[in-house]
């Protein structure tokens, strides 16, 4: 059975008042979903935060790095940060997580990711492991840094020396540069001739359903068609928030995510499964 996971890039500090109305919106509909944070956010917000997320049964914390400081580089989004912060990005992050959160943290996002996860940076997969992490979800683009980003079944990174860390991969749009959120204006994204057509809009959307009409629903009937594994949207609490502060999306998505029966749950729970096998 295909499993659902909602997640979210929590990165700046106006995610805050997003990743609020998000709450409520999981614990409307008992959703389970994983929260990616930038540790540096805690330095301000770690009251807040865990006054939100702390030992909240719905609800995984997983690691951003410390900064958002990307591990490989991207033709549009800069370049890979020095192997000498990642004691910093990748180790510190995780240990002040868990300090705020009281929880063991067992993912990690990359800012940014790339076509082939991590698969190019063994180095920092090596300081992943040995922090503790044991899965990593970076496969956040289609070839050449195109969008949307296909249904990627996950996999290990034996090939790099790491037999037993996963990649769960996310799948679809950053919804951010859906919606031109990041003000950077035309992007060459899309490929030819696109693998869904269906998930290709004419130009931004405009409303939270044509965001569920091109993004989510697509990938759901696809990832339920093909028997895959899990299926995860790249949403971002602030890019939600401006967008749509009612979380209509959020809504729609959960209610049609219940309609189809597909099972939900945190990365961390999934992890737990194909681990096991």
């Amino acid at each position: 059975m295909t499993t659902y996971i909602a997640a979210y890039d929590t990165e700046r500090p106006d995610c805050l008042e997003g990743v609020r109305k998000i709450v409520a919106m999981h614990e409307k509909f008992a959703m389970p979903a994983t929260f990616f944070v930038v540790a540096g956010l805690l330095e301000s917000q770690a009251g807040a935060y865990a006054a939100l997320l702390r030992g909240h049964p719905l609800f995984e914390i997983a690691c951003h790095t410390w900064s958002h400081m990307p591990l490989v580089d991207t033709p549009k989004y800069g370049s890979a940060g020095p192997p000498e912060r990642y004691p910093r990005e990748l180790v510190d992050s995780k240990r002040r997580l868990e300090d705020v959160f009281e929880c063991e943290i067992l993912g990690f996002r990359p800012p940014v990711c790339a076509p082939t996860g991590l698969a190019t940076n063994p180095g920092a997969l090596g300081v992943l492991w040995e922090a503790g992490y044991r899965y990593v979800s970076s496969v956040a683009w289609g070839p050449e840094f195109s969008l949307p980003a296909p249904l990627t079944r996950p996999f290990t990174y034996a090939k790099q020396g790491f037999p037993d860390l996963w990649e769960l991969p996310p799948c679809g749009w950053h919804e951010n540069l859906l919606k031109g959120n990041n003000e950077c204006g035309p992007l060459l994204l899309c490929m030819f001739p696109p693998e869904m057509p269906e998930a290709i809009p004419s130009g931004y959307i405009k409303t939270p359903e044509e965001e569920f009409a091109v993004n989510n629903r697509p990938f759901l009937d696809r990832a339920v068609r093909d028997e895959m594994p899990l299926v995860s949207f790249i949403w971002h609490p602030w890019s939600l928030n401006r967008f749509d502060p009612a979380m209509r999306m959020l809504d729609i998505t959960f209610s049609y995510v219940r309609e189809q029966g597909l099972a939900s749950a945190t990365f961390a729970q999934v992890l737990q499964r194909t681990d096991g096998r």
